[in-house]
């Protein structure tokens, strides 16, 4: 059992404080009787008296939980008068206990004599209630903390959602309205077929979880599904080269990030081209970061300090966000203009190796 589970235990945690506390007590007292010289008789006393305020303090855990949503005044005087009637009944039951077993039946001439230099046990048991409330403050703010923490995620999550499937009717939108196209131009074979691919990537998109991150050899396994969509329309118009290092494919990255970077690609400068164009795609581990790099050789566009100047697609601020939301400030994302031609976009973001199961 970790010590985080044992915190969240609350009556395991008091239990095991309450002990272990005792028993510190007990032997801070049995230190003492050696400095003292005490006789060995008196580890009895110490015992007994630890043992007692063990047992007596037990009920103010349950009075304390009580009034622990009552107005501060009233807290104050339960704590204080329950911890000077508590203290005071524990320094009658040590003064019995010292006088009946270290000083073999010893009985005072007055009673009062019970109730002498009591103020050490009040201030004992009013310390374990300072203690009481300061563990079960931390206890509040811990679980207020993990509260907060689990929604901040939930938040989160909902965001990346959010992101991740705005890419799907995006996506479908060009792609149905490309296979419209083929229909009214009477290609229904191509058609057809650029159905069948749409419905294996589809298949894939809706089995991959939109939170979690895949391997990049995964995330390149679905863009060569994309890809496939295209070339039905594209045929030998479109060429793509891949180069990503071994250590690159075991690389986590968020599921279809690059697949908005080449729809752009593809509808901005492979569409616009007669000839057809050439995409390039390659990914490199370096200094612990992960290098992302996806260029064509198209027409190109303005840019202003590695950004967009006219930019109104939903694919590059999609991605942005998604980075953003998933690295914070430790990622780049930059836009640069190829050569000879074309645009160049460069990712980077932290190393994550992928596990293999």
């Amino acid at each position: 059992m970790n010590w985080q589970s044992l915190v969240d235990n609350r009556q395991r945690f008091f239990w095991v404080l309450q002990i272990a506390g005792w028993i510190g007590y007990a032997l801070v007292n049995y230190i003492g009787s050696k400095v003292f010289e005490m006789r060995d008789i008196y580890v009895f006393v110490i015992v007994l008296n630890a043992y007692a305020g063990c047992l007596m303090t037990v009920p103010l855990r349950y009075m304390y939980r009580k009034v622990w949503n009552a107005a501060p005044w009233i807290l104050m005087l339960v704590v204080f008068t329950a911890s000077y009637v508590t203290g005071t009944l524990w320094a009658v039951i040590q003064k019995f206990n010292l006088w009946e077993i270290y000083r073999h039946g010893y009985r005072p001439t007055e009673w009062f004599y019970y109730f002498q230099q009591g103020l050490d046990s009040v201030y004992i048991i009013l310390c374990w209630s300072g203690l009481y409330f300061g563990i079960k403050y931390y206890q509040l703010l811990q679980s207020e903390r993990q509260k907060a923490l689990k929604a901040t995620t939930m938040a989160h999550e909902a965001q990346l959602k959010m992101l991740r499937y705005q890419l799907n009717p995006h996506f479908l939108f060009n792609t149905l309205n490309a296979i419209s196209t083929l229909i009214l131009v009477k290609e229904n074979k191509d058609a057809n077929l650029m159905v069948s691919k749409l419905s294996d990537f589809l298949r894939y998109t809706l089995n991959t979880d939109p939170i979690k991150k895949v391997p990049l050899e995964q995330e390149l396994h679905a863009l060569m599904l994309y890809l496939e969509i295209e070339r039905v329309r594209f045929d030998e118009r479109l060429q793509v080269n891949v180069q990503v290092s071994d250590e690159a494919k075991n690389a986590l990255v968020p599921s279809l990030i690059l697949q908005p970077i080449i729809e752009n690609a593809i509808k901005y400068a492979i569409a616009h081209l007669t000839e057809g164009g050439v995409i390039d795609i390659k990914a490199q581990v370096f200094a612990n970061e992960l290098l992302l790099e996806v260029g064509d050789n198209g027409p190109g566009t303005e840019l202003l300090n590695g950004q967009l100047v006219n930019s109104q697609g939903v694919g590059v601020a999609n991605t942005k966000d998604r980075l953003k939301t998933l690295y914070e400030n430790n990622y780049s994302f930059v836009l640069s203009h190829n050569t000879p031609s074309g645009l160049k976009v460069n990712l980077r973001v932290p190393f994550e190796k992928a596990v293999k199961k």
